[in-house]
């Protein structure tokens, strides 16, 4: 129950959905990814053999060890000597200090944080996480989002909906045409996101390698440097000040706030179609509606999807707008703001688990669906009107305009009085609202087998 007094629903209300996020986006990931990448250095130093540093092979399965054991217990630490440095990474350096003595290795212990920044530290640890969470998290939640609503578009692909566009009547289509556009939509982003590279830097204080080279001139560390942030799986940026730019993960949250527009998109017709009755919602036994109206299923999901992706947006926004900016050789602005990228996409990732339960909820009202179709013979208006050109009609769209704008109508009638090719006329005295979809139904065949 101590979970009521968190201040933040990601994690208190919403803490088992965004569980994920946090496996891997905390500040004991940060802590731990600045440990991982301080001794990684420092074992890559071990490999330039212009440095010709004399260590012992065995001792790098103790900079494995410290690694693989690093627990919470070791994270309080870094955050206990944080607590007198005020200083996160130096903070780690220390901590890596204690431990190597603990270990009896401190013989390396000035090589700790050689020719380093704190800014090359954090932005491979940055990095490595925004990696994960991306890969392990974002993508396979957006994958099974695509996934179920593609499932749906299949099931539905052949029920004949009515459209309606500014509001009014139009030309039929099927749901599961309807559904497969937002399917297409956000796969198309997703593999944007899937390809995009998140880069690294490690060249010191101001972007020079100034230190590397003052140190040991002979070393080729711009190399070293590629080698060394291209080992986390990251792209080297070597035209940095003492930070990276963050221009590629910016790339990143934009396409990540556009997708979550899709999926806004989504709710909004979803709920819309909800409000009309074209989808049913299974009652849940035990779930409420309303404290006073007791007949209410609401789409409580869709809503709650839609809430947090402004909630998603703004502070992606605020990356987008900010992160990219950093006055002269560097400023803080970046630091406070980088801490909330897990937030970011835990929100995100809540949108996407509620969409996903909110459809599991639906099933489409068929037999409405067809009523209201065959109440509107009106819509074959543009079937109409394009065979008279067809046939020469000079004011085909005219003599329609007059007889159904606003107007319900025989269509039937008005087609038997056609002087036009008989193969036409018979082809529309067959037609019907709920067969005029077009390929609508081949269009949901192709997205879905893409």
């Amino acid at each position: 129950m101590e979970d009521i007094y968190n201040v933040s629903p990601i994690d208190g209300r919403y803490r088992e959905i965004t569980d994920e996020v946090r496996n891997c986006f905390s500040e004991y990931h940060l802590i731990k990814n600045r440990v991982i990448v301080e001794i990684e250095w420092l074992k890559k130093l071990f490999q330039i053999k212009e440095l010709d540093l004399n260590y012992d092979k065995s001792d790098l399965k103790i900079f494995d060890k410290i690694i693989d054991e690093f627990n919470l217990e070791d994270a309080k630490k870094v955050k206990k000597i944080e607590d007198v440095t005020k200083h996160d990474v130096k903070a780690v350096e220390y901590y890596l200090d204690e431990k190597f003595k603990e270990y009896n290795i401190e013989k390396y212990n000035h090589l700790i944080h050689f020719a380093c920044t704190s800014e090359d530290i954090n932005n491979l640890a940055y990095g490595i996480m925004i990696k994960e969470l991306i890969q392990d998290v974002y993508v396979p939640n957006t994958n099974k989002l695509i996934e179920t609503i593609e499932e749906k578009a299949k099931e539905y692909a052949n029920i004949p909906m009515l459209s309606h566009t500014h509001g009014q009547n139009a030309t039929p289509t099927t749901v599961g045409k309807e559904l497969s556009i937002f399917a297409y939509r956000c796969n198309k982003i997703l593999n944007k996101i899937k390809n995009e590279k998140i880069s690294g830097k490690f060249n010191g204080t101001v972007g020079n390698f100034n230190a590397h080279v003052i140190s040991y001139p002979n070393v080729d560390w711009i190399q070293v440097s590629k080698e060394f942030v291209e080992s986390f799986g990251l792209e080297c940026n070597l035209f940095t000040t003492q930070i990276e730019s963050h221009d590629n993960i910016c790339l990143i949250f934009s396409e990540i706030k556009l997708l979550n527009n899709i999926i806004l998109d989504f709710d909004s017709d979803i709920w819309m179609y909800i409000s009309r009755n074209y989808f049913i919602q299974n009652n849940v036994k035990g779930e409420v509606g309303s404290s006073v109206m007791p007949h209410k299923i609401n789409p409580i999901n869709f809503e709650n999807s839609m809430a947090n992706i402004k909630m998603a947006n703004g502070v992606l926004g605020a990356f987008i707008e900010n992160l990219q900016i950093s006055r002269m050789q560097r400023d803080l602005s970046d630091s406070s703001m980088l801490r909330n990228i897990g937030m970011a996409v835990a929100y995100s990732i809540i949108t996407i688990k509620q969409s996903i339960k909110g459809l599991s909820k639906l099933n489409v009202n068929e037999k409405l669906l067809r009523e209201e179709l065959q109440n509107t013979p009106e819509i074959l208006a543009e079937a109409v009107q394009t065979i008279l050109r067809k046939n020469g009609y000079e004011n085909a769209y005219e003599i329609l305009k007059s007889m159904t704008r606003g107007k319900n109508i025989s269509m039937k009638e008005f087609i038997e009085t056609l002087e036009i090719n008989k193969e036409d006329k018979e082809s529309l005295l067959k037609l019907e609202p709920e067969n005029y979809i077009g390929l609508a139904s081949k269009l949901v065949e192709i997205e879905v087998n893409k």
